[in-house]
This record gives structure tokens, C-alpha cells and sequence, in this order.
């Protein structure tokens, strides 16, 4: 199963991810979990960038899913360049999306990923309304 990205997004972030010796598998391409790694670096980059970390006394973002389609292999050395976009913002979620591409193959896009984040009160452990400020950012 293959998700797709939506056409209507908000690119929010952009940042060079270097592609590291350990990032391998035996098979000599980066390993498939490591893709998730890539998501989730260039994902809490943009929320410390935007003032949103988890509180865990407080307010804030929790993932409830995330999918990668895993288009070409990347492989050392190298550097990612990561995108991050946001869409379809709603009552107390949004969901974010990510593209991955080598720098020295600009515009090949070799992995899409995303996720659906949640705005939760962590003492109770539900789903709150995003705050307006965050509303804004992603809207």
C-alpha cells in the first residue's frame, strides 16, 4: 500500500540530513528504519524551531501514525535534503509530511514520508485544541 502526498501542502522547514556510515545495512543502502530516523530529525526540528515541544506537564504534539514509501535507496556517502510540509489542519490535529532527496540529484525524490500529530494534555492524556498560535502556523 502506497500513500500519497497531497498536492495542497505548506512547506514549513528545510534541512541537510548527512547521510552517515552506520545509516547502512549490509546490503550497502540505508537501512529502512533509518528513513524514520530521517523523518523524525527534520520533525522535532520544526517544532523546537516553532516553540511546540512535548510539555510533559503541560500541552503539546503526539505522533499516532507515520508511513514512509520508500522510493530509491540512499546510500553513503551523501546528504539528505529533507522537506517538511503540513496540511489538512483540523480542531486539535494536523498532519505533516516529508520528502527526501540527495543534494547532488536535486529534485529526485527518493523517500515521502508523514504523520498525523495530535495536540494532547499530557496530564490527561487527550486530545486538546491546538493553540491558536500553532493554529496559525499550520493553517
Amino acid at each position: 500500500m502506497r500513500f500519497t502526498l497531497p498536492d495542497d501542502k505548506k512547506l514549513t522547514h528545510e534541512m541537510i540530513i548527512p547521510i552517515r556510515w552506520g545509516d547502512m545495512d549490509m546490503m550497502g543502502h540505508v537501512n529502512n528504519a533509518v528513513y524514520f530516523r530521517y523523518l523524525e530529525t527534520i520533525r522535532v526540528e520544526w517544532l523546537h524551531r516553532i516553540g511546540a515541544e512535548p510539555n510533559p506537564g503541560g500541552q503539546g504534539p503526539v505522533i499516532i501514525n507515520a508511513f514512509c514509501n520508500f522510493l530509491r535507496q540512499l546510500e553513503y556517502p551523501g546528504d539528505v535534503l529533507a522537506r517538511h510540509y503540513v496540511a489538512n489542519p483540523g480542531r486539535s490535529s494536523f498532519d505533516t509530511f516529508i520528502t527526501l532527496e540527495r543534494t547532488d540529484m536535486p529534485g529526485v525524490i527518493h523517500a515521502e514520508g508523514g504523520a498525523t500529530t495530535v495536540w494532547v494534555d499530557f496530564p490527561s492524556g487527550k486530545s486538546t485544541p491546538m493553540p491558536d498560535w500553532v493554529r496559525q502556523l499550520v493553517g
